[in-house]
Parts: C-alpha cells; structure tokens; sequence
C-alpha cells in the first residue's frame, strides 16, 4: 500500500495518484459488475498489453483497491475482486459515466 507520508496534500491529486490513468479508471470500470479472471478483464479492457493489464493489477492490489486470488489449479486460475476501497470509489465512476452521457447528448445536438 502507498506510504500516508508519500500522499500528495492535495486529495484530488491522490484520487489523480491512485486511479488517474485510462487503464486503472476501465479496470475499475469491469469489476464494479464483479470479480473477473485475468483473461476476461485482457478482453475486456480493449487495447491494453498483458504486460501494462498486470503491472496496473499489481499497483492496484498493493494500493488496497482490488484482491488477487491464486486458484492452485494446472493451468492456475488468478481472479481479481474490488475490496471496500475499490468499492468505495464508484461514486466516482458513476459521476464521470453521467458526465460523459451528458457530453455525447451535448454532441449530438
């Protein structure tokens, strides 16, 4: 998990820290409907590289915003859940999907 002391003093920065790229924000996106293997979140997240998909897992997992579970099974079965935290950020998800229907109705005019 992120050092409190490391934390920017701004919050907004540290929502910015935490969740700010395209890849944390449609990661967020796809387990807000629950948990998802790593392959259906590979599909689902269109564009991203399995090499960017896990390193941002991993950021996520060690900021406390998502779970990893290992199934000890041939071949291993990884899958990823929102914790509390995660959780706790789809307000913000909601908000920014409301600002983007308006946008494209906006658009459309």
């Amino acid at each position: 998990m992120t050092n409190k002391t490391e934390l920017p003093a701004c919050p907004v920065e540290t929502t910015l820290m935490l969740i700010g790229d395209k890849w944390k924000v449609l990661i967020l996106r796809d387990l807000r409907s629950g948990t998802k293997r790593f392959g259906e979140l590979k599909k689902s997240v269109t564009g991203i590289s399995q090499k960017v998909l896990t390193s941002n897992l991993r950021d996520m997992e060690g900021n406390g915003i998502l779970t990893r579970e290992v199934f000890p099974e041939v071949p291993p079965r990884v899958e990823y859940t929102l914790t509390e935290l995660g959780h706790s950020m789809m307000p913000i998800l909601d908000a920014m999907e409301r600002w983007g229907i308006n946008y494209k109705k906006r658009e459309a005019v």
